[in-house]
């Protein structure tokens, strides 16, 4: 909706009381105070509290009374919020400099540590899962905002396996799938790529490289594309032997020791999300991938591209062109959500009032963006790579959705404030679209409008489409690397399913077989991408009940943010009238997608 003076005004005299400029590096003592020094410390603190859950272990019983279950509950939500805290600085200042020896060292060892302690926490899981159903529903008839996640523990009882057992994966995986991500993140974070710019030779990160995907000359974004692949390929040998170890750790420890049908179907349970749910949505974006075909082929005619192809699907429209300071980017972002809601506006503004945010790119920085929300009633930190293009702007508007979505449920404990996967990217997709529609409502120029709209198109292509055939070849991928295949077999696979894809729309030259070994996502959490495809369409949905249902939409949309993850997705949703389990339901998002593309066709004619 536009954002009118009067709210504009509101903000501005709001904002400026509470900070005169933008916070763009964050400060990690929010977290812990010089943890380094003070390690043995935080350790000591940690171990009395662990050996203070473990004396209760003696006095678990199915009959035990609700009070003594619930202060142990308590017990081990305090560990995790003090352990949350000492993890995540570690994490986020590996962030900052992934090359810095101390930083790396420091995270290790915080793992290695932090993992020891949770092994001897294991024992109440494992005891939990064996309580009676007719105990277990009086202990959690009782226990308050803990439930959804005691229940979230015997979900998985099924797939539990011995004690012993449960601390060796754990160690196992400090020092196998940890650290063979971990190596993955440090050897592409160390790539260095090099174009010639203006006539001069210019070596990057992959960060500054990206923004040369989106150049407005034809020749430079295949220029940028074939020096990503040329370096990615000069790998390929290292990646590829990467991504099957961890693809087979994935199949040996899921479906050898853990007994899942498919390799897929532990991400489901995981996310609390029926297998039939995820079956509805992949089925369906596969169904339409042809509002895409269709979408790539105007923009060729609307960019003036003669043979459209891979190297330019994200080829900006001639009215972006410009690039924006990060002060003016953040204020357009809080204005857009004030517009929305001033609730959710005030708590975007105090990620940067309590600075924690690190928005500059630098040699080093871990690429890309995310939002990490250790604890309840602490504000978020939000990682950027910020570089003044117009979608690093949306990419603002989303890492904040993440912040304010943990915000809005800070009132739940740490186990259930945060949203299970797919339900964790409403708010940020909910707050790219908030954006835009604030700049479409205020916006008269034709080309401009066009512009606006190729850039939520080309968006929602890489969040929705993208993200669903990256799955798509995750499936096929783990399947094939447990026969064993070899890195050439994949990059085949990846090959033929991207030209399925874009079918006769588009050409995708020989070197995108490599786009796999580029994502990280694939590496670091198998499966994760669906929650993408599952987040945007839902979106789409839920704005659709926006703009028909007006100001008495956002109570309700408030709510489902303040649940967090304190009930099971599917309950959530059908509280807002959803069903994930139905086809049609996902149909509508793509039939959005669909009128959107009709929406730029009639600004054509």
């Amino acid at each position: 909706m536009a954002v009118s003076r009067k709210i504009a005004a509101a903000t501005s005299s709001r904002r400026s009381s509470a900070s005169r400029e933008f916070a763009d590096h964050w400060e990690l003592s929010d977290l812990v105070t010089d943890p380094v020094k003070q390690f043995d410390r935080y350790l000591k603190d940690l171990s009395s509290k662990v050996s203070r859950f473990e004396s209760a272990r003696a006095e678990l019983s199915a009959t035990m009374s609700e009070q003594a279950f619930l202060n142990l509950l308590t017990l081990s939500e305090q560990l995790a919020r003090d352990s949350g805290r000492l993890g995540a600085y570690a994490y986020l200042w590996f962030s900052e400099d992934t090359k810095q020896l101390q930083a790396r060292s420091f995270k290790t060892k915080v793992e290695e540590h932090l993992t020891a302690l949770q092994n001897h926490l294991l024992f109440f899981d494992l005891w939990w899962q064996s309580v009676d159903q007719r105990n277990a529903e009086r202990l959690m008839a009782n226990s308050g905002d803990f439930r959804y996640h005691l229940e979230t523990i015997r979900r998985f009882k099924p797939h539990t396996l011995s004690e012993p057992e449960e601390k060796i994966i754990n160690i196992k995986n400090i020092t196998g799938q940890s650290a063979v991500h971990q190596l993955y993140d440090v050897v592409t974070n160390g790539f260095t790529f090099t174009m010639r710019i203006g006539g001069k030779k210019k070596t990057m990160n992959r960060e500054a490289l990206t923004a040369y995907l989106r150049s407005p000359k034809a020749a430079v974004r295949e220029a940028a594309y074939r020096e990503m692949y040329r370096v990615y390929e000069s790998q390929q040998d290292l990646l590829g032997e990467i991504y099957k170890t961890l693809a087979n750790d994935w199949k040996a420890e899921n479906l050898q020791l853990r007994h899942f049908k498919t390799p897929l179907e532990s991400r489901n349970l995981s996310n609390d999300i029926p297998d039939r749910a995820v079956d509805a949505l992949l089925s369906v974006c596969m169904k339409n991938a042809p509002i895409f075909q269709r979408y790539f082929k105007l923009k060729a005619r609307l960019c003036k591209i003669k043979i459209m192809n891979r190297y330019h699907i994200y080829a900006p429209h001639r009215a972006e062109q410009k690039t924006y300071r990060y002060a003016d980017a953040v204020r357009m972002v809080l204005d857009a959500y004030y517009g929305f809601s001033p609730r959710l506006a005030e708590l975007a503004q105090r990620v940067f009032a309590d600075r924690h945010i690190d928005a500059r790119t630098k040699p080093g920085k871990m690429g890309g963006a995310y939002c990490y929300s250790v604890t309840p009633n602490l504000t978020p930190y939000v990682m950027l790579n910020f570089t003044g293009e117009a979608r690093d702007i949306a990419t603002m508007a989303h890492e904040l959705g993440h912040a304010v979505h943990a915000m809005m449920a800070e009132q739940h404990n740490v186990f259930t404030f945060h949203s299970t996967l797919p339900l964790a990217e409403t708010a940020s997709v909910f707050g790219e679209r908030i954006l835009s529609d604030a700049l479409m409502a205020t916006e008269t120029n034709r080309s401009v409008k066009q512009s606006l709209l190729v850039n939520q198109l080309d968006d929602i292509y890489a969040t929705v489409m993208r993200q669903a055939y990256f799955v798509a070849f995750e499936r096929t991928a783990h399947d094939m690397v447990a026969q064993g295949a070899t890195t050439t077999d994949l990059a085949h696979t990846y090959m033929t399913l991207l030209r399925q894809q874009f079918g006769k729309s588009l050409r995708v030259p020989q070197e995108f077989q490599w786009e796999w070994l580029t994502i990280p996502h694939l590496y670091a959490s198998p499966f994760y991408c669906y929650a993408y495809s599952f987040g945007n369409l839902l979106v789409l949905a839920l704005y659709r009940m926006y703009q028909e249902q007006g100001s008495g939409f956002v109570p309700k949309y408030l709510e489902l943010l303040a649940a967090g993850g304190s009930k099971a997705p599917q309950a959530i949703l059908a509280e807002v009238g959803v069903d994930m389990n139905s086809p049609a339901f996902w149909q509508s998002g793509f039939d959005a997608i669909s009128g959107m593309v009709d929406q730029l066709e009639q600004t054509m004619n």
